[in-house]
């Protein structure tokens, strides 16, 4: 499934620089830049409330916004934002423009799904997730919400890799890990402690020495 685009509203600024910055802050909006697609950066502020909602609904960062500045649209997506180090408050974003028929790379969530049809995890291993995002390259203009791995028949040991799952029509692996291991099913501790102990072979009865 696609994301659908937000829509925020800012306003174009003119004032740079810290203190230009502060005085935006104090009047409740929070300065930002719009840059790429071969065009002139654009500066910009957007409502405090906003942007902060924003930020904290989650997955700012792999999803599409348009930007309306002055009912000017610009398609853009959050590269980067800074915050307070001490109220996490927003203080400055980064969005960069998208072309039409871009490729642009994200970070998209991972979805487990049919965990009860997984002997493994019936028998009571662990799902071991080792990656909750991956890193895509995907097109603008269809980012997906998720990718979905599906867990049913993997038993204890089982590995699932990214060359193991179905990524959505368009969309490409962009780690620089090779076949990137995404989760695995592994032994519940008890287990472990029974596999150990057969390894080892039993222990000699009390008062009786073990062969040299």
């Amino acid at each position: 499934m696609a994301v659908t685009n937000k829509v925020l509203s800012a306003q174009a600024r003119e004032g740079v620089g810290k203190g230009a910055a502060r005085e935006l802050r104090r009047q409740g909006l929070v300065p930002a830049v719009i840059y790429g697609d071969k065009k002139e950066p654009v500066t910009i502020s957007l409502a405090y409330k906003d942007i902060y909602k924003a930020i904290y609904a989650g997955g700012f960062l792999s999803h599409t916004i348009d930007l309306d500045v002055g009912g000017t649209i610009h398609k853009v997506i959050p590269r980067d934002y800074q915050l307070d180090p001490v109220k996490d408050f927003p203080l400055h974003v980064d969005f960069l423009r998208i072309g039409k028929g871009s490729k642009i790379n994200v970070q998209v969530h991972v979805n487990f799904i049919n965990e009860e049809a997984s002997p493994g995890l019936k028998r009571g291993g662990t799902l071991n997730i080792v990656h909750h995002t991956l890193d895509l390259t995907v097109s603008a203009d269809n980012i997906p919400e998720e990718v979905t791995v599906d867990l049913t028949g993997l038993d204890i040991g089982d590995t699932v890799h990214i060359s193991s799952i179905k990524l959505p029509a368009g969309v490409a692996d962009h780690s620089h890990e090779e076949d990137v291991t995404i989760a695995t099913i592994v032994a519940p501790s008890a287990l472990k402690s029974a596999g150990d102990t057969d390894e080892e072979g039993e222990a000699a009865p009390a008062g009786e020495a073990k062969a040299e």
